[in-house]
């Protein structure tokens, strides 16, 4: 669980019975919500003539748009929004080309409350995400800002990299000039001091086929006044969901820039061949007292308990309620515009547990209306919350989502042991009978019931969050030598890209990603968090396997199987104890024998006497057929190694 906000309350500043009454008002009276609630768009809904301005917060007596001097002037003017009684929203139009206008909403509640608030829609905002600004969205496309990419035909050939946008170029030898930013991140022909490709061209002899950033939309710790900041953060401390982060920006003051530079840099990974996932974290809010959620519609967008306190199920101090209309709109309207604006390829929900299932059912078939194969997958995992049972979106419910995909935490913790322990161990350091789990998860859970295909289980050893797989290896066997931790790093990465679902990468981890031993690095410097160019090197045949298993994946139709009905025609669990794990696939005129030898020792695997073709074998992947064995009815592998023999029928 992170803990982004350590300061954050668990209980609200506002007085409980006030609470208590919006709350029973709002959620708890359904002819309430069903007479106020707003389907149509909200925000500042630019034109070239003219802008509306729409806001809902039903429970405000008045609303005035504030409108400033510049970005950063005093205050100019302040307008009286008209409360429509047929919409229920507060309106009002400012005539002409208010591309640029700067404003805030200023809204007095019955009580006498005054409140000063971003508005939530907000497309674009001034440094820091301190005011919203009125924007023009066809002026900050980049020339040749065309359609989005092509329908993705077969998802199950997808590959996800998971990568923080900061991490990925401020290294110094990432040879990249803007680092940290957007723009750094597509800069071509960049180089580490050794002549190895940093950046995006990396990525793409990778072969990786998805991008997944962690947040990218405005987040609060950071501060963007300052070209380097010193601060950190992985960025889920949501501030303003509309716009990007400026700090990735080469000029954050001119709330434009930042808008224009990660459409540079999504277009530049399309133009790549590499698509666009982005981490979003709709399930909190960094502070919630200076939240527009809460400066609008107090008590509305979070749950509470019986007392009138923040439910916090995140962990976090708070949990907001996507089971409430309004909620649940403004998530789907907030995906629906990273789609189409930003042509964004996919969707990673932070803490998507606290989610309840209708919520991401809608999101679901919204992104459908959009691209089909759009990703849509989250962290289903059991959080604290008062939704019943059924309705949660966590891993238990995965069959009422379809095509919704879950963190499948069960083969990452059969691999290395429980991610919270860091002395736990797995199937590939020694533990014993985890043999049986490890040949269940490869096989995407198929006896399990708990999916409906499996493209819904995506398949991970290691992410940002706790220790790298490095490193939890290392606190395990602090002792033990470089070779052997490599060769059970290699084969945990061997067996996430074996997998059927789909493979989860995070950065680095093909070269052995180290944070020093840090375990959720969310807020520590650059020096824990940057990539280390260097050991793409250090570790250059680890580098290779990932780049080539990526190759063997795609080209092998046994190892990316679209359904349930295939894996049970085509897979058989043929051993599964002793640290060993072995499958045979059977293809159209050809079988695949595979085995995963977790043991300390070379291995000697008996076969039926024939010659076989050697696909993986100590380390090495062949792609071609050539690599033909004699006459053989054994073979020997090494320890902690895979297998992969291919033989004609």
């Amino acid at each position: 669980m992170k803990q982004y906000n350590p300061t954050s309350q668990s209980e609200p500043k506002y007085n409980y019975n006030y609470l208590t009454t919006i709350i029973n008002q709002i959620s708890h009276d359904s002819v309430f919500v069903e007479r106020n609630y707003y389907p149509g768009k909200l925000g500042a809904i630019y034109s070239k003539d003219k802008t509306e301005f729409k806001l809902w917060a039903p429970t405000a007596s008045q609303v005035e748009i504030l409108i400033y001097d510049g970005h950063y002037g005093v205050l100019k003017e302040n307008i009286v929004m008209a409360w429509s009684k047929d919409d229920k929203i507060f309106t009002h139009t400012i005539e002409g080309d208010n591309h640029g206008l700067t404003y805030r909403y200023r809204l007095t509640f019955f009580d006498g409350r005054v409140n000063t608030s971003n508005d939530p829609y907000a497309r674009a905002v001034t440094v820091n995400g301190q005011r919203s600004v009125v924007v023009d969205l066809d002026r900050t496309n980049p020339d040749n800002w065309g359609e989005r990419m092509p329908k993705m035909d077969d998802i199950s050939k997808a590959v996800i990299y998971e990568l923080h946008l900061r991490d990925f170029t401020v290294d110094s030898d990432s040879g990249v000039t803007h680092k940290g930013k957007f723009l750094g991140a597509i800069e071509e022909n960049a180089t580490n001091p050794n002549g190895s490709s940093t950046g995006i061209d990396y990525l793409k002899e990778l072969g990786v086929t998805h991008v997944e950033f962690l947040p990218l939309f405005d987040y609060q710790t950071v501060d963007e006044t300052v070209e380097k900041p010193r601060e950190y953060n992985w960025g889920y401390d949501p501030q303003n969901y509309g716009a990007p982060e400026g700090s990735y920006s080469t000029n954050p003051y001119d709330p434009f820039t930042r808008i224009k530079e990660m459409k540079q840099m999504i277009q530049a990974f399309h133009d790549a061949g590499l698509r666009v996932i982005m981490d979003v974290v709709y399930n909190h809010v960094y502070e919630v007292d200076d939240h527009s959620f809460h400066l609008t519609v107090p008590g509305y967008f979070f749950r509470y308990n019986d007392v009138g306190q923040f439910t916090n199920g995140t962990g976090v101090g708070n949990d907001t309620a996507s089971e409430r209309y309004m909620m649940r709109k403004y998530i789907v309207d907030s995906v629906s515009y990273w789609a189409k604006e930003y042509q964004i390829d996919g969707f990673r929900f932070d803490l998507m547990g606290i989610h309840d299932t209708t919520t991401m059912n809608t999101v679901r078939k919204a992104l459908d209306e959009i691209d089909p194969s759009i990703l849509l997958f989250g962290e289903g995992w059991d959080l604290y919350t008062p939704l019943s049972e059924n309705m949660v979106a966590n891993h238990n419910n995965a069959v009422l989502m379809p095509r919704v995909g879950q963190f499948n935490d069960g083969l990452r913790e059969a691999l290395k042991g429980n991610d919270f322990e860091a002395t736990a161990r797995g199937f590939i350091n020694g533990a014993w009978h985890m043999e049986q789990q490890v040949a269940q998860n490869v096989l995407a859970g198929v006896d399990f019931g708990s999916y409906n295909d499996p493209q819904q289980v995506i398949q991970y050893v290691e992410a940002h969050d706790n220790f790298t797989l490095y490193d939890k290896l290392r606190a395990a066997d602090p002792d033990l030598d470089e070779n052997t931790i490599t060769k059970r790093h290699e084969l945990a990465t061997t067996i996430i890209l074996l997998s059927q679902g789909i493979p989860f990468i995070h950065a680095g981890q093909e070269f052995l990603r180290t944070k020093n031993g840090v375990r959720d690095s969310y807020n520590k410097p650059d020096t824990i968090n940057k990539l280390d160019w260097l050991r793409q090197d250090e570790y250059r045949e680890s580098v290779e396997l990932v780049k080539n298993l990526i190759k063997l994946r795609n080209q092998e139709p046994l190892f990316h199987l679209s359904t349930y009905e295939e894996i049970k025609e085509r897979i058989e669990v043929t051993r599964a104890d002793y640290q060993i794990v072995q499958l045979t696939y059977r293809g159209d005129g050809y079988k695949l024998f595979v085995t995963f030898n977790a043991q300390g020792n070379m291995l000697n695997v008996p076969v039926k006497k024939g010659e076989y073709i050697k696909k993986v074998n100590n380390r090495r992947v062949y792609l071609d057929d050539d690599n033909l064995t004699r006459e053989i009815d054994n073979i020997l592998i090494d320890s902690y190694t895979t297998l992969v023999l291919k033989k004609f029928d």
